[in-house]
């Protein structure tokens, strides 16, 4: 049996379901992509009978407790494993159009969709030349409005926040980018926002507010279902970006900050998913693309509160900017 999907602008064709996902009513045109589960397919068993080198190793994470992550490339590119120390494992073919998942107990299916759902898809689009900023986002007015920055910073936590308040998100932690009719569009991710549970009970009054990710993590998810928030299926022309600041205890926080076209620039090129993975010709491709998205796009500083129970004066702050910015454009 097959199940189709979407999500990040790629038709997903799956093996088995994928938590997280809507299936697919309609035929889905453009990129394209077989993820399978089971045993070991035999495309994917001889990719990686090649000769391997490893392209990155990603030690654990003492602060989340994601585990380390080993990235090998086998016969110059014609596949790659990516694996994970909780037995988590992904081959990708080198054309990025056929997926290998497996997983080991205890974890779960949910488990394993987690990984796909994030960085697995982010390595698919970095992999085709799509430049995705390490951003969540939501709708304002009929535009994108990304929140970029490092891991902790308030990304996901904000753009829930606005979705509890009746915005609609269009993508969590990763934002591709697509060039077309002279500006530059958000495509929107999938139906979820992660949360950790400190997020949560700061959301909905409950750290067990939200259900699981999966039964063995912590982590939770907003469901983006219509019922409590809404997500965006339809890509959004991107009106502005937000770069979260460390967060801050001092006075005048949260405040939003001006940013010249090359400071933005600078900060943006330290904010693009996985970037890690890129050699100095998609460097040097990437950092035209991004000059001409900051010389397009406003580009502000947000300087949110240490304190997480400032959220809701955030979200005003945002709310209030974004309107007076995005009315101009």
């Amino acid at each position: 049996m097959s199940y189709s999907y979407r999500a990040y602008g790629v038709g997903i064709d799956s093996t088995s379901e994928i938590p997280g996902l809507n299936p697919c009513q309609h035929e889905i045109s453009g990129l394209r992509l077989r993820l399978e589960t089971g045993p070991e397919p035999v495309w994917a068993k001889r990719g990686r009978e090649f000769p391997g080198r490893v392209i990155s190793h990603l030690p654990e994470c003492e602060r989340t407790a994601d585990p380390s992550f080993v990235l090998t490339q086998h016969s110059g590119g014609q596949c790659y494993q990516l694996a994970y120390s909780d037995g988590t494992r992904f081959v990708v073919n080198g054309a990025t159009d056929r997926v290998w998942g497996t997983f080991q107990a205890p974890l779960t299916h949910e488990d394993l969709a987690t990984y796909f759902l994030g960085p697995i898809m982010g390595f698919l689009l970095r992999q085709r030349g799509i430049t995705c900023l390490h951003a969540s986002g939501v709708e304002l007015q009929g535009q994108a409005v990304a929140f970029s920055g490092h891991a902790g910073y308030g990304k996901s936590t904000t753009a829930a926040a606005l979705a509890l308040r009746g915005t609609p998100v269009i993508t969590e932690d990763i934002m591709p980018l697509e060039r077309s009719k002279g500006q530059f569009w958000a495509t929107p991710g999938y139906p979820r926002v992660c949360l950790w549970p400190d997020a949560v009970a700061k959301l909905t009054g409950d750290v067990e507010g939200l259900p699981k990710l999966t039964p063995v993590w912590e982590k939770r998810y907003l469901p983006l279902d219509g019922v409590r928030a809404k997500f965006v299926e339809e890509k959004k022309p991107l009106g502005l970006i937000y770069l979260f600041g460390e967060r801050s205890l001092g006075e005048n926080v949260p405040r939003i900050e001006e940013l010249r076209p090359r400071d933005a620039l600078l900060e943006l090129v330290q904010n693009t998913y996985m970037n890690w993975l890129l050699d100095r010709e998609r460097r040097a491709r990437e950092f035209d693309e991004l000059s001409s998205v900051v010389q397009q796009v406003p580009v502000r500083r947000i300087v949110a509160h240490g304190d997480g129970e400032k959220i809701g004066a955030l979200c005003d702050l945002i709310l209030e900017d974004a309107g007076k910015l995005l009315a101009r454009r």
